[in-house]
């Protein structure tokens, strides 16, 4: 049995900043990652993140990721387990977590899950074919293996993943012949969606895909537009010659440790589907578990570090470690965090939390 006072299970960028404010403030952490390198989604992010200083403007993901691995690894408080997967969460508070054939029981004070989300699919004919890909997965071959996933893409979904993932494709050589959007606006920020029109990408909005052809891979795609009631319109179905179909449909929280805990969850379409219930403090139903990044909600990877600093912050102050600056510390994050849910853009997600937090 290993006992930690703060256990963190996931390394992408909330989980690497939770492990540091808590171990900043004098916590000993276990950070638990399934991959064999921490960072997450970042390590494939090669565009440049827009906001405030504290926001990482100006930064590359790829960059962010090293920087806050670097420091995690430099860390004599923090326990980095990689290739460990976490299995299941028992009554007693112990996780189980699988690594190199071996199990590990880990006993914490305090547990930050912070496990991210997961790809949603998209249901037409023919969707099981080879060439059929989430967003995800194209930007972990391109930016990752630099592997061409085909020559000739239609993007699903014109939100910012959508369009991000479009840029980068047509960076590495790859032909883009458009991408749709069933809602009437697509989601992207404009700043994204420019680089692509500017490349002479077509966005069709109000437009669904109607199905894949091909008998043993993707050989094309028939798309179609969508009437006010999101219903295909009869006669208005465009044959592409593609050979990859990529998914840019949202992604669904990473949750099932937090049902496993008991965590009070609730659905709630704003923030991604199901989701626990928890304090200001990111605190769950369940004392001393707390929840940051897309498990909490699916947001950008700048709020998702915001909130990995705040749950790190609380978890150790809950402890009892404090130092004479932490109001101040907590203060700065939930003025960055308030920051970036402001405005229009951010609606959605004042509205999910509203229904999240007890």
């Amino acid at each position: 049995m290993r006992q930690t006072e703060v256990c963190i299970i996931g390394g992408g960028p909330a989980g690497l900043t939770a492990a540091l404010k808590a171990a900043g403030l004098g916590a000993e952490v276990t950070l638990i990652d399934r991959n064999d390198y921490l960072g997450g989604q970042l390590i494939k992010q090669t565009h440049r993140f827009f906001g405030s200083k504290e926001q990482r403007a100006s930064e590359r993901g790829i960059n962010i990721a090293r920087e806050l691995a670097e420091a995690v690894e430099k860390e004599d408080k923090i326990t980095v387990l990689t290739k460990a997967a976490a299995l299941s969460y028992y009554k007693d508070g112990v996780v189980m977590v699988k690594q190199n054939e071996r199990i590990i029981k880990i006993k914490p004070q305090k547990l930050i899950v912070a496990t991210g989300g997961s790809e949603k699919n998209l249901m037409f004919p023919n969707n099981d074919l080879p060439g059929v890909y989430g967003a995800g997965a194209v930007q972990t071959l391109v930016n990752v293996y630099g592997v061409k996933p085909g020559r000739k893409v239609l993007m699903v979904g014109a939100g910012n993943i959508g369009v991000i993932v479009s840029y980068q494709l047509l960076q590495a050589g790859v032909d883009v012949v458009g991408i749709i959007e069933a809602a009437p606006k697509i989601g992207a920020y404009w700043v994204h969606a420019s680089k692509v029109v500017r490349a002479g990408v077509p966005i069709y909005a109000s437009h669904t895909i109607k199905r894949a052809w091909g008998e043993k891979e993707v050989a094309g795609a028939t798309i179609m537009k969508l009437d006010e009631k999101w219903q295909p319109v009869p006669g208005t179905e465009k044959e592409l010659d593609v050979d990859v179909i990529c998914l840019s449909v949202g992604l669904s929280p990473l949750t099932e440790l937090l049902w496993q805990a008991g965590c009070k969850m609730e659905f709630i379409p704003e923030l991604g589907g199901h989701v626990p219930v928890r304090n200001e403090d990111l605190e769950t139903s369940q004392p001393g578990i707390y929840i940051a990044g897309d498990a909490a909600g699916i947001e950008e990877a700048s709020a998702a570090m915001m909130e990995g600093a705040l749950a790190g912050l609380n978890a150790a102050e809950a402890m009892g470690y404090k130092v004479s600056d932490f109001k101040e510390q907590k203060e700065v994050v939930m003025k960055e965090l308030n920051g970036l849910r402001s405005g229009p853009v951010g609606e959605k997600i004042r509205k999910g939390l509203a229904k999240a937090i007890s």
